[in-house]
């Protein structure tokens, strides 16, 4: 019940702005807005990484990606842009709010596209004293990494099954990490 209110509080704002976001988006070089829902932890013991728990589905990702050619020179495929984002947890466990790069790279001349990230977040939990389900991240500011496989339904908007993970790299006491896992709508300006 929870997810579903919180989709529809997504999309909802999400559309409500659509006419306003482009001007504005451009102004300020961002490329592309993304937003959707992922299942918290979804590597706790459950059927298949714990998706089909449906109260994991309880936190919100918004991420923008911004318009920077010159990082797309480096690459003779796809396309590098710098994000800024924030996985907003619903149900009292951690959320984080990241920066990084995304390289984006089309599947052959189809719609279908994979894209990776890598960059840092900081986040509210617990670093080394959490009760279960809460998880001890270890520090404060953790390494992220995502990898998503999307389609492009329009020349505009996309659609991506994404995963993020979020550790310390074992440079702190304690390293249980975050996996999330969800979906995500694109709209490209």
């Amino acid at each position: 019940m929870r997810a579903r209110l919180l989709s529809g509080l997504l999309l909802t704002v999400i559309a409500s702005s659509c006419a306003v976001l482009p001007a504005v988006a451009q102004d300020f070089g961002i490329s592309e807005v993304r937003g959707g829902i992922f299942a918290h932890s979804a590597d706790e013991p459950g059927a298949l990484f714990g998706v089909f728990n449906t109260s994991r589905i309880q936190d919100l990702n918004v991420e923008m990606l911004f318009d920077t050619p010159t990082l797309t020179e480096w690459v003779s495929w796809g396309e590098v842009r710098p994000h800024l984002g924030a996985t907003v947890n619903f149900g009292g466990l951690e959320s984080m709010i990241y920066a990084g790069v995304s390289w984006t790279v089309p599947v052959f001349d189809s719609p279908v596209f994979v894209e990776a990230s890598f960059g840092g977040a900081v986040h509210n939990g617990a670093a080394l004293v959490a009760t279960y389900p809460a998880r001890n991240l270890g520090c404060s500011v953790l390494f992220r990494e995502s990898a998503s496989i999307g389609v492009k339904v329009s020349d505009t908007a996309s659609v991506m099954a994404t995963v993020e993970h979020a550790s310390n790299a074992n440079l702190c006491a304690d390293n249980r990490g975050l996996t999330n896992l969800g979906i995500r709508f694109g709209w490209t300006f």
